[in-house]
């Protein structure tokens, strides 16, 4: 028994590290048992990421280990080892984009502490951070391989990944059955197939890379039910293989608690980006997260509000959840029993007096209730969510607490 792991093998224009860890357990040999293979998504935010930061690892019943390690030896040089250095700048993002680094790892008889895989998922890892493999080749994309390997899978999603044929690779338009996907996304079991607003797809990517779609699950039979019912469709086009991964998709495994913060300032930029500003930094509600930035929007000071995100630099939070704790009650002046009108402060100290009938009062304030929105927790809408989100529908108080 082994733990095998691959990851970074590339770039935004070509290749896909699930279709050459495809094409590599196509090819073990007959001694070698395959479990299932998993499919984990890291920190969003790595430095070296390259596209859609997912890493991949199975568990391998091993007859001759030597067998087993020659092989690896020949398809990293024949299969991986030429990807490295592909590089493939995105127009549509502004980082900087890292060239493959290819990695793959062996642990023979354990997996490597659970700890390396949560560090993975919540933080910046560097290489020298990596547990050591009893076997092991490449670069940076040995931190994904070992963390997918590190994952113990105690909360886990299931994604069936159709491949196109290579003579269809490199290109961006995809033929997938709209019927079938629309009955596939009917089924109690599958998650985030459609959008509902706008009535598309979301199993499929827009770039030029090998997949050709990816059903998600909360089960494993489902998710092998979809994908082979999607195959199937007659408007579906020719895919050369069909894997069902295990995934740590929807588990909010990259979210380690919540934060609180009284509102100071709210400030709405172009597009409708949201900035609020709080004693512990600044929280972002992006122009893509639907009700999270309506409700942003909707907070004034004093405000006291609940937030879950991610952290890519300190004082700053990237808001994936957030629900408003407590509303400041909004105060003005009184209105004149006589007209109906409300009043006006005269100056400090001096009172408040009716701008009609000049009556005057005491200086005070009446409090008016602000009812937010939204009841309880928001989120951004489905296909503005990070691969890694939970939905809310399927969280309890426990999950957020």
């Amino acid at each position: 028994m082994g733990w095998l792991g691959l990851d970074d093998t590339d770039s935004l224009k070509e290749g896909c590290t699930t279709y050459s860890f495809h094409l590599l357990l196509e090819s073990l040999p007959p001694s070698v048992t395959v479990l299932s293979p998993r499919l984990v998504r890291l920190w969003p935010f790595a430095q070296h990421r390259t596209r859609g930061n997912a890493a991949v690892a199975v568990e391998l019943h091993v007859g001759d280990e030597g067998e087993l390690l020659e092989y690896l030896q020949r398809f990293w040089e024949e299969h991986l080892l030429p990807a490295k250095g592909r590089i493939s700048p995105s127009k549509h993002d502004a980082r900087v984009q890292s060239p493959a680094d290819p990695g793959m790892v062996w642990f023979s008889n354990e997996q490597p502490a659970e700890d390396f895989y949560t560090m993975a998922v919540q933080s910046e890892v560097q290489l020298d951070e990596v547990p050591e493999a009893d076997h092991s080749w490449g670069g940076q994309g040995r931190i994904g391989a070992t963390a997918a390997v590190a994952w113990r899978q105690k909360k886990c999603t299931w994604e069936a990944i159709a491949w196109r044929e290579p003579k269809r690779h490199g290109q961006n338009e995809r033929d997938v059955c709209e019927q079938s996907l629309a009955m596939i996304d009917l089924m109690t079991s599958t998650f985030l197939s459609r959008d509902p607003r706008k009535g598309t797809g979301l199993v499929s990517p827009r770039g030029p890379c090998p997949v050709l779609f990816g059903v998600r699950a909360r089960d494993a039979s489902s998710a092998l039910e979809a994908g082979n019912q999607l195959l199937a469709a007659e408007l579906t086009e020719f895919a050369v293989g069909l894997r069902v991964f295990v995934t740590n998709q929807a588990t909010d495994d990259h979210l380690s608690h919540s934060q609180n913060g009284t509102v100071a300032h709210v400030r709405i930029l172009n597009r409708g980006n949201t900035v609020i500003t709080t004693e512990s930094g600044k929280w972002l509600a992006f122009a893509e997260s639907g009700s999270v930035k309506k409700l942003a929007q909707w907070l004034q000071p004093g405000d006291v509000i609940e937030g879950y995100g991610l952290s890519p630099e300190f004082g700053v939070l990237h808001l994936e959840k957030l629900r408003v704790v407590s509303a400041h009650p909004n105060q003005h002046r009184p209105m004149c029993d006589e007209c109906s009108v409300r009043m006006k402060s005269m100056g400090k100290g001096q009172g408040c007096r009716c701008p009609q009938c000049k009556q005057r009062t005491e200086d005070t304030w009446e409090s008016v209730t602000r009812n937010p929105p939204y009841d309880s927790w928001v989120q951004p809408p489905l296909d503005a969510r990070r691969h890694l989100a939970r939905p809310l529908e399927w969280m309890d108080s426990t999950d957020l607490s």
